[in-house]
């Protein structure tokens, strides 16, 4: 423990709210603890901020305290995203600054993970690193350089189906920076900050943060990743970073597909370096590999009867049979069609030549067009009596010609039959059609009451009848093996931002094609959010339109914009949704819960009173002396012992707002 420091442990209370369960990550700058937030019922991450001295006033106490809140201010621009732990709140306790986060059940930092499994496969680096990528453009494209990109920074988390390491979340903006902004550096210039062995060789040597520096830590990251070790580990940090300017990294032994990549992010020169968009671009490849290109035709070979002349002497073109002009086939308007692969067969539409018919004759000036089996007129007979005779009887081609017919329709019968009959998802969800994103659909029983996937009806009016989930986003696999392996992991990335944002609980839920109907849904395995205690009451996240009336506070999520559905904000309690950037009443600002409402106190003003606790105004750039912060409580959809509570931003004069006023 730190000299002088205060007393820390398990059962300890942090500002009357937190109760210490037990540490569960500690570095350079603080401790990392499991807490309890008695008030919501809840666990969090507490990071206590150490010191080496004890606290007070001084140069290194301002500096720790303004660390620990340009940290939450940091990472709380990037609040919401999937791939970085949420903070939710600074405070000072007893002298210290802690940081109130999300805690990541079941996490193992990438270097505790690599010590008890062993170095990662290229494509599972690839899509750690991928994720990590995300997190770091989200903040480059805001100014904010993370500066320590390493190992004990990535976390790898259970997803929703309990997938061990399926959740990528980078921690840590306790150094970051953003360098145009006129915020005070606590580090002074004097001091290297970053992790040796993990420095870009420009910052090493007293660059500017950049994001190109952020890219070369990341290379050497996903070098541990696949080799087990950094590129520039050392002895001493000098050693490491010296190792970092003037000497180039060992070859990687174990990158396979990824070794390109690391290469090009470990350049020396920032301005070689690869940038951010094509690293992501490649590796998407590495995790997902680009089909085999189609094989092409080579044109300049020739076709065994090449050479040979017509019966007018022309010579023969058979490359590509010929087809009826449109409008004066025997069966109808001809439609183009490409020719199919051989062994396959193609529907063939009525009055389309079959690909595998002979090719029609082309007439002369004043002859007409006969059927496609028809070879037009009879060549000249050979003989001194010069008549003419034809080759083949006109009775037996037009048996051939019907028995094809017949062939064509059966095989036709056959194929709409067959596929009709192959539903995407197997008979336990019964869908006969695939699904697409936005579709609405109910469970019986209700996906609240089974861990798996029951079957399934839509809901086309998404409302009305109270559905149980919704198709937020679609993941086209390349193989039916990759959308059962990767499927539930991939749709729980692509949910997790929505879900994040809404003011109950939701589980993602993957909706996988079985083999036989994987060709029928196209490839793609349908990503739903569902309830995890009940119905969700109409459309989620970025698929709800504008102008939608709430039936509850359920349906709301934070960062919405409400208006008045009257427009009178004193008469009315009914709320729609409007674009942000449109006149509104009421900003959406945090989530919470109220137990039962105090003897003799309204539910309502209850609700009201805790949000005036915790989303006070001025946490959200907003004067307490123009504005307030309204309570809004669910009511009989929330099947809990306690209410849900949405608090919004109002204006007290009731005027309407415009963006962030």
């Amino acid at each position: 423990m730190a000299q002088g420091s205060p007393q820390s442990g398990v059962g300890r209370i942090i500002a009357g709210r937190y109760e210490l369960v037990d540490q569960v990550g500690s570095g350079g700058m603080g401790q990392v603890w499991l807490a309890h937030d008695r008030r919501l019922d809840c666990h969090v991450a507490l990071k206590e901020i150490r010191f080496r001295s004890a606290p007070g006033t001084g140069e290194e106490h301002d500096s720790r305290v303004a660390r620990a809140r340009a940290e939450a201010r940091h990472a709380a621009v990037l609040r919401g995203h999937p791939h970085v732990v949420t903070v939710h709140d600074v405070l000072e306790h007893e002298g210290l600054p802690w940081i109130v986060m999300e805690y990541v059940a079941g996490a193992e930092d990438l270097r505790d993970w690599l010590a008890r499994r062993g170095p990662l496969a290229p494509a599972e680096c690839a899509r750690v690193g991928l994720a990590v990528l995300d997190a770091l453009t989200a903040g480059h494209e805001r100014g904010i350089m993370h500066r320590d990109v390493k190992p004990a920074n990535i976390l790898l988390a259970p997803d929703r189906t309990g997938v061990p390491g399926s959740r990528v979340v980078l921690t840590d903006y306790g150094i970051s920076v953003q360098p145009d902004s006129a915020e005070t550096r606590w580090t002074l210039t004097s001091i290297l900050v970053g992790t040796a062995g993990y420095l870009a060789p420009e910052r090493a040597t007293g660059g500017p943060p950049t994001a190109a520096a952020d890219l070369f830590s990341l290379g050497c990251t996903l070098y541990f990743g696949v080799e087990g070790f950094g590129p520039f580990d050392r002895d001493t940090d000098l050693a490491a970073v010296t190792a970092v300017v003037l000497e180039e990294p060992p070859p990687p032994r174990r990158a396979g597909a990824l070794r390109p990549v690391i290469e090009a992010l470990l350049a020396k020169d920032p301005a070689r370096r690869i940038s951010a968009e094509d690293t992501a671009a490649a590796l998407a490849r590495i995790i997902t590999p680009e089909p085999h290109p189609r094989t092409q035709v080579d044109g300049g070979s020739q076709p065994p009867w090449a050479g040979l002349v017509t019966a007018d002497g022309t010579p023969a073109d058979l490359s590509a049979p010929e087809r009826t002009p449109p409008g004066q086939g025997s069966f109808g308007p001809a439609q183009d069609q490409d020719l199919a692969a051989p062994g396959t067969y193609t529907p063939t539409a009525l009055g389309t030549p079959s690909p595998y018919a002979p090719p029609a004759h082309t007439p002369t000036p004043g002859q007409g067009y006969g059927p496609p089996w028809y070879g037009g007129p009879p060549a000249p007979a050979s003989g001194p009596s010069g008549r003419r005779r034809r080759k083949r009887p006109v009775l037996l081609q037009g048996l051939a010609a019907l028995f094809l017919a017949l062939c064509l329709a059966t095989g036709g019968v056959w194929y709409a039959m067959a596929n009709r009959s192959v539903t995407p998802y197997g008979s336990t969800v019964g869908l006969s059609e695939p699904l697409r994103k936005g579709d609405c659909v109910r469970g019986d029983p209700p996906p609240a009451e089974v861990a798996g996937v029951p079957p399934l009806t839509l809901d086309p009016s998404c409302g009305e009848l109270v559905p149980d989930g919704q198709v937020m986003a679609l993941f086209r696999a390349s193989s039916f093996e990759e959308a059962t392996s990767r499927g539930a992991a991939r749709c729980a990335e692509l949910t997790e931002r929505t879900a994040g944002k809404l003011a109950w609980h939701v589980r993602s839920m993957a909706v996988v094609p079985t083999r036989e109907g994987f060709d029928a849904a196209g490839g793609e395995v349908a990503c739903l959010l569902v309830g995890r205690h009940g119905p969700v009451y109409g459309p989620l996240g970025e698929l709800r339109p504008y102008g939608m009336t709430f039936q509850d506070a359920t349906q709301i999520q934070r960062g919405d914009c409400l208006g008045h559905v009257d427009g009178d904000a004193r008469a009315s309690t009914h709320y729609e949704l409007v674009a942000c950037d449109k006149e509104h009443t009421v900003r959406v600002v945090q989530i919470t819960h109220l137990g039962a409402a105090p003897s003799g106190q309204d539910a309502d003003r209850a609700a009201d009173a805790r949000c005036a606790k915790d989303a006070r105004p001025e946490e959200y750039g907003y004067s307490s002396e123009t504005h307030w912060s309204h309570g809004l409580r669910s009511t009989g959809l929330w099947k809990k012992k306690y209410y849900l509570v949405v608090c919004g931003i109002e204006r007290l004069d009731w005027k309407r707002m415009r963006g962030r006023e």
